[in-house]
């Protein structure tokens, strides 16, 4: 039989997609991880794909990856889709296609697999990266062609002698080094908000801590002084902050297939980080700098999350974020506190809001009152200039 990779995530979508595939081809499954699998999971996924049916199993650890390719830019433009969500789950997908896609390929697949049905927007994710990297490939998805409910699956593993718990939980989780995505009842309408008890952290801690965070060129650095890898640095965070409940909110935005979406998340270390490297640069770059970068920033979120990741334009802005990012070192410091966090302030030796200039609405030390007239008087002629030519036509 001929080799096909599947996109294995054990659940229920891709475990039929395995036990269905494997009468037909040489199944390899393999998951990626970027952040949220514990030894144990990644375990019990293993012996879970090899009663399935799976010829082998891989477990690809990808969580530098995901960081240096994707999260890096996602802080140094300070990504939030519509103000709101710093894209946890979209941004996973994308590295989690090529990833699988280069296994394919390593292993001379022909054909490639995966469990999304035709609602979603992960299906346009997964597709568009596997026949960008490997149009030779042919893509395979049982679950989207075959219009298959959650029972008629359920009964086909059963019949094959798959008879695990299948019950459908309360509240869908997807946990990752940039958050975590919570799905439920109450996210499919417009007017519920996700009970306390969907949440998978709860609050632990009431007493407000201070937290240090680092930054060097835009990079998270350390965490209250203690160095190490960014993608390190954001679990350290997320662990501090989680335990205070921060990161909780409800994303709504457009969904690529052209329809409203409505998702719950809790991404504390996220929300902190891009809060945090914003004050930052509000300090360290210049007008124009902060200016530019906002829409940059924004065009770049919506195409990371339409699936475009792949189109050189995202390199070129890649390329603008990073330059950005040069004096963007400096120490923030936040205040922990129950379900939410605050900003204290900054300290930095690229601190723009030096005094040797001048104390805002207090001391101008760096022109004369004969400057500021003259400037003041430049500045408005345009709006003199027109405004007097046009005055006949005022109302």
């Amino acid at each position: 039989m001929e080799k096909l990779v599947i996109a294995y995530s054990g659940g229920l979508d891709t475990s039929y997609c395995a036990v269905s595939l494997s009468k037909h081809y040489e199944v390899h499954a393999v998951s990626i991880n970027t952040g949220g699998f514990t030894k144990t999971e990644i375990e019990k996924i293993e012996t879970n794909a090899y009663k399935m049916g799976v010829t082998t199993y891989k477990n690809i650890d990808a969580v530098a990856t995901f960081y240096n390719k994707v999260v890096k830019y996602l802080i140094f433009g300070n990504v939030l889709k519509n103000n709101t969500y710093p894209l946890s789950v979209s941004a996973e997908r994308i590295i989690q296609a090529i990833e699988i896609i280069e296994y394919a390929k390593s292993i001379d697949a022909k054909y490639i697999a995966h469990g999304s049905t035709g609602a979603g927007n992960d299906q346009v994710r997964f597709d568009m990266i596997f026949q960008t990297l490997a149009p030779h490939i042919k893509i395979i998805t049982p679950i989207r062609d075959g219009k298959l409910t959650r029972q008629q699956e359920i009964d086909y593993l059963k019949e094959n002698g798959i008879d695990l718990p299948w019950e459908k939980a309360k509240y869908s989780i997807n946990k990752g080094l940039w958050g975590t995505s919570v799905g439920g009842s109450e996210t499919l309408t417009s007017d519920k908000p996700l009970p306390e008890e969907a949440y998978p952290s709860q609050i632990k801690n009431t007493q407000e801590e201070k937290v240090k965070l680092s930054f060097k060129k835009g990079e998270l650095v350390a965490v209250n002084g203690i160095e190490g890898k960014p993608e390190t640095n954001i679990e350290t965070l997320n662990n501090l902050a989680l335990l205070y409940a921060i990161g909780r909110d409800i994303h709504v935005g457009d969904t690529i297939v052209g329809i409203k979406g409505r998702v719950g998340f809790e991404a504390a270390a996220a929300l902190i980080i891009i809060k945090a490297h914003h004050l930052l640069e509000k300090h360290t770059l210049t007008k124009w700098q902060l200016q530019h970068k906002e829409y940059i920033a924004s065009f770049y979120g919506m195409h990371l999350h339409e699936g475009h990741y792949l189109d050189p334009v995202m390199r070129n802005m890649e390329a603008f974020l990073q330059s950005s990012q040069d004096t963007v070192t400096g120490d923030v410091t936040v205040s922990l506190k129950p379900y939410h966090f605050s900003l204290d302030g900054i300290v930095s030796k690229h601190d723009l809001m030096s005094a040797k200039f001048g104390s805002y609405g207090e001391e101008n030390k760096s022109w004369t009152a004969e400057d500021a007239k003259g400037f003041i008087k430049i500045l408005g002629n345009q709006n003199k200039i027109y405004t007097q030519v046009n005055s006949e036509f005022k109302n």
